[in-house]
């Protein structure tokens, strides 16, 4: 598959240098449907929920098996209200978590709310008196959400090749549509069947467009990626995954060069630092490609801002260089740049 790019320069892009993600076993099959709605978290206790308090650890089983975390609807709610206002928490998974922490503190800093991480009531009033629709909704399955083709999980790039890189389960589809973890989802509707037809709560994400784009901060100590317009007013802000200590990213200030919706990946041993082979190696577009679904390039061979496959592991994992963000992050904001944005890293 060819590279199809929208160019904004005269510059070529090269796809390269980005860490290939770990992809899990498919789920186990799903369930015969209820006839009824979802009967799992309820629309109504996140609409009015207050996150919880922080807790101390709870003390681990005798038999050594640590209890899963279980999703706090204040939680989904102030994550929800938090994407829909370009302040993004990366994926909404309705748990505690340093992307969700940042993303306070840089929307109560823009707003004049303090420069702490609390997610207090007046945060939270402060979001819904901007935003005030309903942050979940009852969402029927049509034929084509659940409509494939999907692709076998792979785990190196050969296999990718081969197997394709679209997504690998009607669940994985949908979380990612409704930028949510498949726990979630499954949280929202437990026991539900992903078929045509089939009644399912889900966030109620909006794609707001951010605005033209002047300047780009990436914080490779904060990890994270912020979006100025040229008036020096700060768009919006997203968790990112930035270098690693074997290959940082770079330092300095770069410039974007060019947008490429749907990339492919390439491998070319002459080109990166890092062993996969010997042999150039193209991976076909796709959302889980290892550069996601959208790559934003930059004025230095094989850098740049991009989509990702592992949309949960933003900000907790390394990169070899790039700056990776969750596919809708990376898509809204390559929507508002264009060819000549200044990337800053500090």
């Amino acid at each position: 598959m060819t590279l199809r790019l929208i160019l904004l320069s005269t510059a070529v892009l090269t796809l390269a240098a980005c860490d290939q993600p770990d992809r899990a076993p498919a789920p186990a099959p799903e369930v015969a449907p209820p006839t009824q709605a979802p009967a799992g978290i309820q629309a109504e206790t996140i609409e009015r929920a207050m996150p919880a308090a922080p807790e101390a650890t709870p003390a681990q089983p005798t038999n050594g098996t640590p209890t899963p975390p279980q999703a706090d609807p204040g939680l989904i709610r102030l994550q929800i209200l938090l994407d829909r206002s370009t302040f993004s928490p990366g994926i909404v998974d309705g748990l505690a978590g340093e992307n969700t922490r940042q993303a306070i503190v840089a929307y109560r800093k823009a707003n004049d709310l303090g420069e702490n991480d609390a997610p207090d009531a007046e945060l939270l009033q402060h979001l819904a008196a901007a935003d005030t629709g309903p942050v979940t909704r009852v969402h029927t399955l049509t034929a084509e959400d659940v409509a494939g083709p999907f692709s076998a999980p792979s785990s190196n790039l050969e296999q990718m090749v081969d197997n394709g890189t679209l997504f690998t389960t009607v669940k994985e589809k949908l979380a990612e549509r409704f930028h949510m973890t498949e726990g979630l989802l499954d949280a929202l509707n437990p026991g539900v069947a992903l078929q045509a037809g089939q009644r399912i709560l889900v966030p109620a994400i909006s794609d707001t467009p951010i605005g033209e784009v002047a300047r780009i901060v990436i914080d490779k100590t904060e990890r994270s990626a912020r979006a100025f317009d040229a008036s020096g007013k700060l768009l919006a802000f997203y968790p990112a995954t930035i270098g690693s200590t074997e290959r940082p990213a770079p330092t300095g200030t770069l410039r974007v060069v060019g947008i490429a919706p749907e990339p492919n990946y390439t491998y070319d041993p002459d080109r990166v630092s890092y062993d996969r082979g010997d042999k150039t190696i193209v991976v076909p577009a796709g959302p889980n490609n290892p550069v996601g679904s959208v790559w934003i390039g930059l004025n230095r061979q094989s850098y740049g801002i991009h989509g990702t496959p592992d949309p949960s592991k933003i900000a907790k994992t390394a990169s070899n260089g790039c700056i990776r963000m969750t596919n809708w992050d990376a898509e809204q904001l390559a929507a508002s740049v264009k060819a000549g944005v200044e990337v800053e890293f500090i």
